[in-house]
């Protein structure tokens, strides 16, 4: 079984057991969620045909709230004496993707 979710303005390719790093989700670690998956495929079941592209749900548990590696942005002005420096960290929310029921 394969799905496509969509959060935080990107796409993701997910399969059950697998584990994510998405854009921060304002959820406590240990909730679960649902998404609408935007493109599903199972493996075929008792004789059927396989699944594709019908209403599909992805069902996952939030792991855990981290942060990214610090990025520095260093910015220069050539023979103008400039120099700014800058760090950033990014938070992500840790998902583990639990079922995919196709409807």
């Amino acid at each position: 079984m394969y799905a496509i979710i969509e959060t935080g303005g990107r796409q993701f390719w997910v399969a059950p057991g697998e584990t994510i790093r998405v854009e921060k989700l304002e959820v406590e670690a240990g909730k679960e969620l649902t998404f609408k998956a935007l493109w599903a495929a199972g493996d075929a079941a008792e004789g059927k045909e396989p699944a594709t592209s019908r209403a599909a749900e992805v069902t996952v548990e939030v792991v855990k709230q981290t942060r990214g590696p610090k990025i520095i942005v260093f910015k220069r002005r050539s023979k103008k004496a400039y120099r700014k420096t800058k760090g950033h960290r990014q938070n992500y929310t840790d998902l583990r993707i639990k079922t995919i029921s196709i409807n």
